[in-house]
């Protein structure tokens, strides 16, 4: 019986994203050497990374030979099995932001959105050729251009940078995945208004067929989905303390508490204070929205709160992992001969 195989990409910015977020979520990373295309995450025994050029990533788990995998959601998208077993497990994780966009040169000044484009799209038809769109998503552009309404155009796939190909000729314009448009910028193509096709990120994808098939797989997966998704939660939330003289907890905990916003999530925990001068001080520490992180402070000190101090929260668990019953609710559904749909 295997552990969990976890494939995540093995080089460029998304291996950087990767390992610094699983890092943040107690899944340290350990890979001896970067020509070591398998690893471990030592907090979690039974976990079996292996290190794959992100464009194989979903091919290597429609093809069951990993279970589990973290890549750009565009690539998912655009490379996943139709009909096959490959699920969104966990849709947005927090970084690889970028959006595939339609982008066309600058001198063409009156072509500013998809309906434009469309209308440029019928000139062509009728001067006897096809608009030419440049990009390594024919899949997603093929889909987004015809629910647009827009029929008469070819895909040209390209493996290099797509940014030249309307300036070599071999394109009218670009379909690419960009993140400031810097890129775009610096030669000379601009997106359509309206023309962004994925907005994506990060996400968590797996094979529900090989996690029904094997109850341990399952349970490997629990663990690492609590870690995420209180690791990700924790990001909106901040840890207030501060030391608050009263006549006993419950009195400190009903002056806290006349602010219910910044009361903690479920409260606030109270601990007496062993004063040298012998005075009724507690202590007093609230997990706090960010959003309300000046409110929280500025109440502790209307109530004499000495020393306030601010801190992360490096989980912040409920009363049970939302992702973890998604999949349960997904394996439930294969066990039953009901394939769910993606998430």
């Amino acid at each position: 019986m295997t552990g969990l195989r976890l494939a995540i990409p093995s080089d460029g910015a998304l291996y950087e994203g990767t390992t610094g977020f699983l890092r943040d979520c107690g899944l340290r990373v350990d890979r001896p050497n970067a020509r070591r295309y398998t690893g471990t995450i030592p907090s979690v025994p039974g976990v079996e990374l292996l290190f794959q050029r992100q464009s194989d990533i979903t091919t290597e788990i429609d093809g069951e030979s990993a279970d589990l995998g973290i890549v750009g959601l565009d690539r998912f998208l655009e490379s996943r099995l139709e009909g096959g077993d490959t699920r969104l497990i966990y849709r947005d994780i927090g970084f690889g932001n970028a959006s595939l966009v339609v982008a066309v040169p600058n001198s063409w000044l009156d072509v500013t959105t998809v309906d434009d484009l469309a209308d440029l799209a019928l000139d062509f038809r009728e001067r006897g050729r096809q608009l030419r769109i440049a990009t390594k998503y024919p899949r997603l552009v093929g889909r987004f251009f015809s629910r647009r309404g827009i029929n008469y155009f070819t895909i040209v796939q390209v493996n290099g940078a797509l940014e030249a190909a309307p300036i070599m000729g071999y394109a009218d314009l670009i379909a690419d995945i960009t993140a400031s448009g810097a890129t775009l910028r610096e030669n000379q193509l601009r997106p359509l208004i309206d023309g962004v096709i994925v907005e994506s990120q990060a996400a968590i994808i797996g094979n529900i067929r090989l996690l029904a098939m094997d109850e341990r797989k399952v349970d490997i997966l629990r663990d690492v989905l609590e870690r995420v998704e209180g690791s990700l939660r924790s990001h909106k939330y901040s840890r207030v303390a501060a030391n608050i003289r009263g006549e006993s907890a419950e009195d400190v905990a009903l002056k806290v508490r006349s602010k219910p916003e910044v009361a903690g999530i479920e409260g606030p925990t109270i601990s007496p204070v062993f004063s040298n001068d012998g005075s009724n001080w507690f202590e007093v520490e609230v997990i706090v929205p960010k959003a309300g992180l000046d409110t929280a402070v500025e109440h502790f000190r209307s109530l004499g709160g000495g020393a306030v101090t601010v801190g992360a929260a490096d989980y912040v668990f409920r009363e049970r992992c939302e992702a973890f019953e998604a999949v349960e609710s997904l394996v439930a559904d294969y066990r039953a001969g009901q394939p769910g749909a993606v998430l």
